[in-house]
């Protein structure tokens, strides 16, 4: 694949034109299955960016937040939301600070000033972020297998683990509301398709629209990919299966080299033959399951991550004073019209 001829195409003139991006775009890269090394014949083009926020969104009326164009499975994002992710740990956005530099499609001073800072960025906030995603994608998978092996009501159960674990972190990231106002739980159902539900009762007095939008799309996005895989293509979801279950590993070893180095490796270099024999089904058994030495690996690769967590040198939260120091300098150079 010529990387190099990616952004000529006609599709991505979008970059060129749109009023948040054009010139205040300062960095675009691979992301997915080309970015770690795992990509294959089937493996699309995904693109992730950062664009700084312009003048209007940081002393006017406009605001920007991220640019999507599904299209081209493309997303760039303001730099003011790209700092919150990236000082969240989130590894969706970590792992654009550490790609190979052949996999950076566009990438100025000021991303180039971005990527030398990743230092501000690491915390020991990374330990819950990567591994709240591993803990996702593990439930991925046991829901996917659950819902050709367990009876309906284990099938529900599985959904209802998966959510309840979603509102520990939903808690944390929304405005706070007292326990029990939205309580999630288990019984009989009136629906003739179903032996048990999930319900739930909510209670709540002065809560802000946006953030109780967000946790009913975060609580729906969690049963429709659940139903979404239970819909047995068996060619098609053991692909996805697969993929899962190397994703799942390939957090594992992003967050160990974190805690361990301090470094982002997006490229996994070392990993490449294992992640890629995943990849290609070798741990599936003819029935769909996964055998016992896959969740030996997952065993193995979690003990790994709890000693790395137990001994790491990073901070408890990141150096608050020095991202701002970094923020300003590089908006200010916006509102000065140095960039």
């Amino acid at each position: 694949m010529d990387i190099s001829a990616i952004l000529k195409k006609e599709e991505y003139d979008f970059i060129k034109t749109n009023e948040h991006l054009g010139k205040h775009v300062i960095l675009l890269g691979l992301s997915g299955s080309y970015s770690y090394g795992t990509n294959n014949e089937n493996s699309d083009i995904d693109v992730r960016g950062v664009a700084l926020n312009r003048k209007s969104d940081l002393i006017g009326m406009t605001e920007f937040e991220q640019y999507v164009d599904k299209n081209t499975d493309t997303t760039i994002y303001g730099f003011q939301k790209m700092i919150n992710l990236l000082l969240n740990c989130n590894p969706n956005t970590l792992e654009l600070l550490g790609l190979n530099q052949e996999h950076y499609l566009f990438l100025n001073e000021t991303g180039k000033a971005l990527i030398t800072n990743t230092d501000l960025f690491l915390s020991k906030r990374a330990i819950q972020s990567f591994g709240g995603y591993a803990d996702a994608q593990l439930r991925r998978l046991q829901n996917a297998l659950a819902r050709d092996a367990y009876p309906q009501s284990e099938k529900e159960r599985h959904i209802f683990n998966s959510v309840k674990n979603v509102m520990y972190d939903i808690k944390n990231r929304y405005e706070k509301f007292e326990n029990g106002a939205i309580h999630l739980y288990i019984d009989q159902s009136q629906n003739p398709d179903f032996d048990t539900e999930i319900f739930l009762d909510v209670n709540l007095t002065h809560y802000p629209l946006r953030d109780y939008r967000s946790i009913w799309n975060e609580m729906n996005n969690i049963v429709k990919d659940y139903d979404k895989i239970g819909k047995r293509n068996k060619k098609k979801d053991d692909n996805h299966l697969n993929k899962h279950a190397m994703h799942l590993i390939r957090l594992f070893m992003m967050a160990i080299d974190i805690l361990e180095k301090g470094k982002i490796n997006t490229y996994r270099v070392k990993e490449h033959e294992l992640l890629m024999r995943i990849r290609g089904g070798e741990y599936q058994k003819e029935d769909g399951t996964f055998d016992e030495a896959f969740y030996e690996i997952i065993a193995d690769y979690e003990k790994k991550l709890d000693y790395a967590a137990a001994h790491t040198y990073l901070p408890e939260e990141p150096d608050m004073e020095r991202v701002q120091e970094f923020v300003m300098a590089v908006n200010e150079k916006v509102i000065r019209d140095e960039i």
